[in-house]
């Protein structure tokens, strides 16, 4: 069993060329000696400039992008290399990790690197192409199952989930990396199924490495046989 882990419409992209020119993304990439293209949209610094951007709540948080990778980069089914870690931006880009990758745990050379990434940089750690959910599902991975987590799922154990999982042989899970909103219609009708696993809503590193480990503790088990 391998697992694919994808942070679905996450909101994690440079800054769009309709805000570039405004007071506040160009003092920020000044600051940083940048083009203003080039520095990542983040929401504080670009607060103002961003309302005036498409579904502005879902974007503009690549720090809640960088703790989620944290979750689940950390764990030793990461470490292992059974799990496979790919980053769906809002724009349809995919951020996809090389095997046992670790990303950096300070912000700033987190950020550093996926400005690189998405300027199309190639370190052979980290690679970024253009690419849709349907795209990378369909004809990129391709999984046994794929199952999506929101608050819009119907509700089950996650012992149970990560059981589920650990018995396929290539499966996939999707999680929002956004902070606010839902999974857009397209991304949902990719699903095999939607799963929420806490009556509160929970954020994205909270599920994530929650899961990452309740697959782990289930592939470990003797009773739990991949099909293949």
């Amino acid at each position: 069993m391998v697992l694919s882990f994808v942070f679905a419409e996450s909101a994690l992209e440079l800054v769009p060329r309709e805000i570039a020119r405004s007071t506040e993304v160009v003092a920020d990439a000044r600051r940083r000696e940048r083009e203003p293209t080039e520095v990542l949209l983040d929401r504080s610094f670009h607060q103002g400039a961003m309302q005036k951007l498409k579904d502005s709540e879902k974007r503009g948080r690549p720090d809640l992008v960088h703790v989620a990778l944290l979750g689940v980069t950390g764990t030793p089914l990461y470490l292992e290399g059974r799990v496979k870690v790919f980053v769906h931006t809002w724009p349809d880009v995919v951020v996809e990790l090389a095997e046992r990758t670790r990303i950096p745990k300070n912000y700033l050379r987190f950020r550093g690197l996926m400005e690189k990434a998405l300027a199309g940089s190639e370190d052979g750690l980290v690679e970024a192409y253009p690419a849709s959910m349907s795209t990378l599902l369909r004809d990129r991975l391709r999984p046994s199952l794929t199952m999506g987590f929101s608050v819009q799922g119907g509700m089950r154990d996650l012992v149970e989930v990560g059981k589920e999982l650990a018995g396929e042989k290539d499966p996939c899970v999707v999680v929002g990396g956004f902070p606010h909103g839902h999974f857009s219609r397209h991304t949902l009708e990719l699903l095999d199924s939607l799963v929420r696993v806490d009556e509160r809503p929970l954020e994205a590193h909270v599920v994530s490495a929650r899961l990452v480990y309740e697959v782990e503790r289930a592939a470990k088990s003797p009773t739990i046989k991949s099909r293949q």
